[in-house]
Order: C-alpha cells, then structure tokens, then sequence
C-alpha cells in the first residue's frame, strides 16, 4: 500500500462534498509532477484530503476506488483522473502549520513542495499524521 495526499479548495470540492458524495473522480490535474502520483496510485491505497487556500488543512482520508483513466475535461488528452472513496475523516484537522513545526515531518512534501497538489506520503509520515489528527492508521 502507499500513501498519497490530494489537495483542494473547499469552495471548489470540500471534505463535506466528498462526504455526501462517497466515491468521487478527481479531474483538472494539470502538473505533470501530480499526473505520475495520480497514474502510480493503486485501487485501496489511501490518501489525506487536504483543504488548501485559506485553510491549509488535512481534514479527512480517502481511499483509491478506480485508478488513473483519462481525464474528460483535458482537451490535450495528457492528463488524468482518479476516483476516490470516503473512508473517514480526520478527529482533529492537522494544519500545515503543525506539519511546519514537527521536525519529523521535514522533508515531506508537503513541507518541502507545498504547492503541489498530488503528493506522496511515506508510512513514518503518514502514521505520525495520523496520530496528530486522532484516527489509528
């Protein structure tokens, strides 16, 4: 299994969206860095869901339901999608900032590359974040 993050405005998809949704694709990818984390995704591998904009928060967890096909709102026919499932949210969000002041999480991505919007997580990461979000792993 791996472990990804997928960020979001929540003016345009929120947690509470894919929530009422359950299982939703994940199209306008269109950064080639985040193509090749949506194409190396597998079906069951998890994902944090990250509101970005003025909050900077992961706020829920998401499972891979359907892996990379091509995306139906890219006219160039490079970029794809993935489908995504609701699997729970997070206790307590846990804000960029925080991800900021844990020195464990320094070289993480989402550290390191804040911007972009499909990331990889490494298990450390993701457990640690898991914790100080309040949900097991």
């Amino acid at each position: 299994m791996a472990y990804w993050l997928i960020k979001s405005e929540p003016e345009t998809w929120s947690w509470d969206d894919q929530v009422k949704k359950k299982v939703e694709h994940w199209d306008g990818v269109r950064n080639f860095t985040a193509r090749a984390n949506l194409q190396a995704m597998k079906k069951g591998d998890l994902s944090f869901f990250y509101h970005s904009g003025g909050e900077r928060q992961i706020v829920g967890i998401v499972s891979v339901a359907k892996e990379s096909y091509p995306d139906p709102t890219d006219e160039t026919g490079r970029f794809v999608m993935v489908d995504f499932k609701t699997e729970r949210p997070l206790k307590t969000p846990v804000t960029l900032k925080q991800t900021k002041d844990e020195p464990r999480l320094a070289g993480t991505e989402l550290v390191r590359l804040s911007r972009l919007s499909v990331q990889k997580v490494e298990p450390a990461a993701w457990k640690l974040i898991c914790k100080m979000g309040g949900v097991k792993p």
